[in-house]
């Protein structure tokens, strides 16, 4: 058997998320099905992370198990050909039969397009959210400031993220490397988030609470308090699906800590 990492790029708006679903159209069922056609045999496709619908990733990674003995060029060629063009593979490698695409991650980075403008671009609206008014840029760097380190998320945690009936581990508890905002154009904005784990509809809540705050409906002062809190009716609305991407992944290598992001990825322009 070999163990196959893939590196893969896909625009998430016409499916229902990464999850294999039953009467819905996935990213892993996709994945699956083109993998199980060109190696004949049933694949089962793991993740590093489950993309919520019309999400989108720069350079997503997966793994699998398999007998076949298909050369990885001609495999990745195969994949290409039937896949929608929504979805690209980007790379595959072979690796150590004990990785796991989730549970050998180190660490994830999000990004979040924001756009200003007084009229969006019909070419911008799948990929950013359209918030019309001028924000405040230093109120919003101050709650960034706030959430980076290790904190308790549990205030910007969906319901379903987690079984809260287990009580070892770290529960909603998440280390923030960084988070970031920055100008992309002149009307255009890019959140950046980089951390050790997220819990559902994490970055879109914080997101979400976040705009609040540059748009004055809320202050910096009650966003520490919602934070503190840990407690989600406090927070803001969730922001939506389609400004999020999942940028990269990081993982432990031979040569140290590589980034998925390293591939030829297909990187929106910033």
């Amino acid at each position: 058997m070999r163990t196959i990492k893939i590196t893969l790029s896909f625009d998430g708006t016409d499916f229902s998320g990464w999850q294999r679903q039953t009467n819905a159209n996935t990213i892993q069922g996709e994945m699956e099905c083109a993998l199980s056609r060109i190696t004949n045999s049933p694949v089962i496709l793991h993740g590093a992370g489950r993309t919520d619908a019309g999400v989108h990733a720069i350079a997503m990674v997966a793994s699998f198990t398999t007998p076949s003995s298909i050369a990885l060029p001609e495999f990745q060629h195969g994949l290409n050909s039937i896949l929608p063009l929504s979805i690209r593979i980007l790379n595959m490698e072979e690796v150590p039969v004990d990785f796991h695409a989730r549970f050998s991650a180190l660490c994830k980075t999000y990004l979040y397009n924001i756009d200003t403008s007084s009229l969006q671009s019909p070419f911008a609206r799948l990929f950013s959210v359209h918030v019309p008014q001028q924000l405040s840029m230093d109120d919003m760097k101050q709650c960034l400031e706030v959430i980076e380190g290790t904190h308790d998320f549990a205030s910007f945690e969906a319901s379903g993220s987690r079984d809260k009936s287990i009580t070892t581990g770290r529960g909603s508890v998440r280390t923030l490397h960084n988070a970031s905002i920055r100008n992309t154009g002149t009307d255009t904005y890019q959140f950046e988030f980089s951390g050790d784990g997220f819990l559902r509809h994490m970055v879109r809540n914080i997101v979400g609470t976040i705009l609040d705050v540059g748009t004055r409906r809320t202050s910096v002062k009650k966003f520490k308090a919602i934070l503190a809190a840990r407690d989600r009716s406090r927070a803001g609305t969730t922001a939506p699906a389609h400004g999020l991407f999942l940028k990269e992944i990081y993982y432990q290598s031979e040569t140290g800590i590589s980034s998925s992001h390293e591939q030829d990825a297909l990187i929106p322009e910033e």
